[in-house]
This record gives structure tokens, sequence and C-alpha cells, in this order.
């Protein structure tokens, strides 16, 4: 497993220390991953990931990495090669209510309101049986904590593109899950209304006291909102190395650490590259 390290190491010293400090228990742990390409070609090789109740991690690397691959086993829709994926201690080989999805695009079905397309997460095969004001509470929590509350009876075409994510992110939050994977959710809105999502996905883990992985191939992104940050580089893909973000929330005043950090995940990515693991600049 590569090294872990803490974002207060940067404060006073320009390299970082081995993290010893005793976690909880994880919701997710997932040891020796590995995937392949139908054709025999390795996609991901022995993948170790655990995610905790209250954190975001985000999972960073080059385009094509395998970041989406690896998101997409952890949540139980593709089945790895080799490897174990463990929920609350309990082995994962499939979808699961407590796991919830959001992608780059919405993908709102056209024809329903903005409510009925949050709604339509709690039908998805092996949720819970919901009383009718079980369900309706649900909605509505979801609704208003992203925001919507005044936009219920719009359309999809008839909302912006961060409506739509947040949107997404309610049909997500209405099931309430306990792990949110998150595939770069993000990444084709503007700047301000990026941030304004990124702030909302720091205020729906606290509240909901939920797990994220983010991935992304954005290095300030990353540095923004988790916890941790783990690298993925390589052919085939493994952990080039994870680091601890120990800074409070709002992050602005940071950017001496923010800056340390994000030259640390760059020299690891040229370090791989020099030792013979041929992946892209990010």
């Amino acid at each position: 497993m590569s090294p872990s390290h803490r974002a207060s190491d940067f404060r006073h010293s320009s390299t970082a220390t081995l993290a010893n400090e005793p976690y909880a228990q994880p919701l997710l742990a997932a040891r020796g991953l590995a995937l392949a390409y139908e054709s025999g070609l390795a996609i991901l090789q022995d993948v170790d990931i655990s995610l905790r109740s209250g954190e975001i991690v985000a999972v960073l690397g080059p385009s094509g990495v395998g970041k989406s691959s690896l998101l997409r086993v952890l949540a139980g829709l593709r089945k790895p090669a080799r490897g174990q994926i463990e929920l609350e201690g309990v082995a994962l080989s499939r979808p699961h209510p407590q796991l919830a999805v959001a992608f780059q695009a919405p993908a709102l079905l056209p024809w329903l309101t903005l409510e009925k397309n949050v709604a339509f997460g709690l039908d998805f095969k092996h949720q819970p049986e919901l009383s009718r004001t079980e369900r309706q509470a649900r909605i509505d929590q979801a609704i208003e904590e992203v925001g919507l509350g005044a936009a219920r009876r719009l359309m999809p075409h008839e909302l912006s593109g961060g409506m739509a994510q947040r949107a997404a992110l309610a049909r997500c939050l209405a099931r309430q899950p306990k792990i949110l994977f998150l595939d770069e959710p993000f990444g084709a809105l503007d700047e301000i209304t990026r941030e304004s999502m990124q702030d909302l996905l720091l205020k729906v883990v606290r509240d909901y006291q939920a797990a994220a992985l983010l991935i992304t191939h954005d290095i300030d992104e990353a540095l923004r909102v988790a916890d941790r940050i783990i690298l993925l580089g390589g052919r085939p893909a493994n952990t080039l190395g994870e680091w601890l973000i120990d800074l409070p929330h709002p992050r602005d005043d940071f950017i001496a650490e923010q800056g340390a950090i994000r030259i640390q995940i760059l020299s690891a990515l040229r370090q791989a590259q020099l030792t013979g693991q041929p992946i892209p600049s990010l």
C-alpha cells in the first residue's frame, strides 16, 4: 500500500510524514481489486480502498486510467476479476440500496417533473418498502436539501445545468444512502456553479453523515472538498499515493498548504513515469 500523508505536515515542512492515527471501522472496504477488459488487457490491479461515515474521498488520476471503472466495481455495478468488497463487514457483489451513484450527466427522465425524477430513485430494485407518507417525506427532504423547493414542478428542459445536477443528487438522497458514488458530476459546469455544487456536497455529507467517493481529474476540486485524496495511475492502475487532508472548511485561506499537496501529487505522477509506468500527464 502506498504511504499516506497529512495536510498539516506541510505547515512546517515540505516533506510529508506517515499517518498512523487509528480510524473508525470503514463502511466500505475493498482489498486486492483487479479488473480487465474482455480482451484480457488489465485495467486495475491490487487496488485497496476504504470509506468511512462522514468523509469524502477523492480519487484522482489522468483520463482513461480506470477511475470510473473503479467506481463501478465499488458500487456493485461491475464484478471484479479478483478482490473482495465489504459493506459494513458483509461481502458486496451487486448493487445495494445503501449505495447511490451520480454520473456527470444528470440523466433525468424528460417526461417527469423534478419532483417525480427525485421520487424515481425510490422505485429502484431492492429499495425498502415505504408508506406513502414516508415516501413523500423523503422526497421533500431531499429536494429541500439541495435547495430546489421552488422548482419541484419544473420539467428537466426548464432546469439549468446546476439545477439538473442538484436534482440528480436529490434523487440519490431520497434513498438515504450510506455511501454516495460521484463520477465527475461537476465537470461540465461553469466555475461558479461547480463551486456551489462542491459546497452542497460538503453540506450533504455533513447533514446525512454519509460517505462519498468523488471521481475527478481536477486536483483543485479534490483539495477543496476531500478528507482524503487517492491518486490512481499506471497500466494497469494502482494506488500511487494517498493524502489525508485535515484542513478546515472553507479552505480558501490555506493556499500554501494546498499548493504543497498539489506538488506532492504531481511529483507522484512524474515518479511513476520515471519508473516505467506509462501514464499521461494531468
